[in-house]
């Protein structure tokens, strides 16, 4: 039925009422009102309203027909979370309250009244923000500064992220690191160096003009932290001094290596020339073993040759 009377009044042939979409800007979680205003007096029973985004399938974010919401069109994210202010329809205020709104709650709503051909928009922003975070990442031998890294996460729409000093001039920095997550939520990082001043107090901040927010953290570096340039000469000596001991340390255990080696060369060779001296020695002496044992046998022999020609006389 609802459906029937949106197709036969638009064929009417009635140019459609617009006005320019107005901004209406919300952070997440917040309740919101989308303005909407018909002029002059409305009969709340025979009304016929609706409000919806085109970018959606079913468009249909609340209707109310002759009297009472229907909600068998409804789209299903947003069951739940819109109304309108009853006690005001008879004033033509048709605005719709939405409730806990979502990152996938930005874009464009239209108000439509189809027996008048009236129609306003509402551009609908819904923003998020957090508190950044300020930690001292380390230092900066080449300035004799010291290195500070901020990050926020959760932001919408993009934020832009800056360092301040403890005068509030904003300091330079390189460019911020931004990510989004799949709902377009931004995360947003930066580095700086600082150097020592006079009270060393430093600011991270995050803002967001469209939805007038802004963060900041406060961070103070303490003056021992900083690297000065007699400190830095003394540290390069000390550097420069150790790189060449540890040379000189490795040299020697080479030399000494090489020493070793030698030295075991030598005894070796001694020690085989000795082996074979001592086996040199032990044949000699089997030499001498064999001849007597030899010259044993010969006189044996001769003393029982004898004996026979003894015999024989």
């Amino acid at each position: 039925m609802f459906g029937f009377i949106l197709l036969v009044d638009s064929c009417k042939g009635q140019s459609l009422q617009t006005e320019r979409p107005r901004l209406v800007a919300a952070m997440l979680g917040d309740d919101v009102v989308l303005p909407c205003h018909l002029g002059g007096s409305v009969n709340p029973d025979e009304l016929v309203l609706e409000w919806g985004r085109l970018d959606l399938n079913p468009r249909f974010v609340f209707m109310w027909f002759e009297g009472s919401e229907n909600v068998n069109e409804q789209n299903t994210a947003y069951k739940g979370r819109t109304s309108l202010f009853t006690d005001r329809l008879k004033d033509g205020d048709v605005s719709l309250r939405l409730t806990a709104v979502k990152h996938s709650d930005n874009g464009r709503f239209r108000c439509y009244n189809p027996k008048e051909m009236k129609a306003d928009s509402v551009d609908l922003l819904v923003g998020s923000a957090s508190s950044p975070g300020a930690s001292l990442s380390g230092l900066d031998v080449s300035s004799s500064g010291v290195m500070l890294d901020c990050s926020a996460a959760g932001w919408y729409p993009e934020p832009e992220m800056f360092w301040l000093d403890g005068d509030g001039n904003i300091m330079s920095a390189g460019a911020a690191e931004k990510s989004t997550d799949p709902d377009g939520v931004y995360t947003v990082s930066s580095r700086v160096t600082v150097e020592k001043r006079n009270n060393n107090n430093f600011t991270c901040r995050v803002q967001q003009r469209d939805i007038n927010q802004s963060r900041e953290t406060h961070i103070h570096v303490p003056d021992d932290f900083f690297i000065n340039e007699s400190s830095c000469s003394v540290s390069i000596s000390f550097n420069v001094i150790l790189v060449v001991m540890v040379v000189l340390g490795v040299a020697f255990i080479i030399w000494m290596k090489k020493q070793n080696k030698k030295e075991n060369f030598i005894h070796h060779n001694l020690h085989l020339v000795s082996t074979v001296k001592k086996l040199k020695k032990i044949s000699e002496e089997q030499k001498k073993l064999i001849k007597a044992a030899r010259l044993k046998e010969d006189l044996e022999k001769s003393n029982k040759d004898q004996k026979i020609i003894d015999q024989q006389i």
